[in-house]
């Protein structure tokens, strides 16, 4: 049995009339993911470090073939990945020049309330950078500026839930679905990275 591709906005199953490369399920999620393409600030979308990825998350390259987070050679543009086809979605490759992301896996309920550990760290960012829902749509990624010293990233565990803090070596999928009001630029998250961490930056 053939696993039909998921529709890179909502997720779901394409129909089984979409065509070969069609990119989503029906016209409003393509109008809502144009919506969010706008959403992403353009500290993001300026730096060419974007690829695609598969509905397993695994990174590909605009043309379809294998990328890494460490290779250069497989980034490509905002505006290239944004136009391929190849996999389901877009992600960010972080490669340690100061843009850090914060992984709030699980925090929001079927109504979207965040979970209690959630909500304290994004008091503590406290609506100074832009925030997206994640792909699955149950959790929130934190960008912005800040370092981590010593290695790539960490997951902290916190109360009911865990935090895990990348800087370097890594691709983020992005969804460009801003939760609340967040602004659409990357503000100084070095504070609360710290606070997570016990670590000062380098």
């Amino acid at each position: 049995m053939t696993t039909r591709r998921p529709c890179e906005h909502c997720d779901e199953p394409m129909p089984i009339t979409a065509r070969r490369h069609a990119r989503f399920c029906r016209p409003a999620c393509r109008a809502a993911a144009h919506r969010a393409a706008r959403a992403i600030p353009a500290e993001l979308t300026s730096r060419p470090r974007w690829i695609r990825r598969t509905s397993r998350k695994v990174p590909v390259a605009v043309d379809g073939a294998a990328a890494s987070s460490t290779d250069p050679a497989s980034w490509s543009r905002y505006r290239d990945a944004a136009r391929s086809t190849a996999g389901v979605g877009l992600g960010f490759v972080l490669d340690g020049d100061g843009v850090v992301c914060l992984d709030l896996d699980h925090c929001l309920d079927d109504e979207g309330t965040v979970a209690g550990w959630a909500r304290n760290v994004l008091d503590a960012v406290d609506g100074s950078t832009w925030v997206e829902v994640s792909q699955g749509g149950d959790g929130l990624h934190v960008w912005g500026h800040g370092r981590l010293p010593g290695d790539a990233g960490r997951r902290l565990r916190l109360d009911d839930g865990s935090v895990e803090v990348y800087a370097t070596g890594r691709y983020i999928a992005v969804t460009g679905r801003t939760f609340g009001g967040t602004p659409q630029r990357l503000g100084n998250l070095q504070h609360v990275i710290s606070a997570l961490t016990g670590l000062d930056a380098a």
